[in-house]
């Protein structure tokens, strides 16, 4: 059985070909507790949006591959859904696909007094992002660095 951040990819493995099935993109995987209960989230995406119907049919497709092959030990809610808007940038194909984009940073330590950044994600590499911030200044920082990278996409 595949424990901690093993378990996020054994879930993957099997998530990837199901949604690559239903015609669908496997966005992001997450395990996690929240107070007592453990969460197995499953984010898939698509051109054009997701429906309700997606994430139905995703639900049904993972659910025998996951018990066949068990990677969970303890019990768990499975959730499957959109990354929605604003959605988290967070593996490496993610930052690549929207360069160009507007992205919204929440940093762990502040830099120059600034905690919060916005602006359009001009290069990812290997783990270094550069942004061209609203007021045209910019800043490159690492991956590690950050709460978390959204893409800016609320008023779309």
């Amino acid at each position: 059985m595949a424990k901690g951040g093993n378990t996020v990819k054994t879930v993957w493995e099997l998530a990837e070909p199901v949604a690559k099935e239903l015609g669908l993109r496997l966005w992001d995987v997450r395990f996690l507790k929240e107070g007592s209960q453990w969460y197995l989230r499953i984010f898939i995406d698509k051109d054009g949006g997701v429906s309700i119907d997606d994430c139905v049919d995703m639900t049904h497709a993972i659910n025998g591959p996951l018990d066949e092959a068990d990677p969970i030990e303890q019990a768990y809610c499975l959730e499957v859904s959109s990354p929605g808007i604003e959605r988290e940038l967070v593996r490496d194909e993610h930052f690549l696909s929207n360069i160009g984009e507007k992205i919204k940073v929440k940093m762990i330590r502040p830099v120059e007094g600034k905690r919060e950044f916005s602006g359009v994600l001009e290069i990812f590499d290997d783990g270094s992002i550069t942004i061209r911030c609203d007021d045209e200044s910019g800043i490159t920082f690492t991956k590690k660095e950050a709460s978390w990278v959204k893409l800016d996409d609320f008023d779309m």
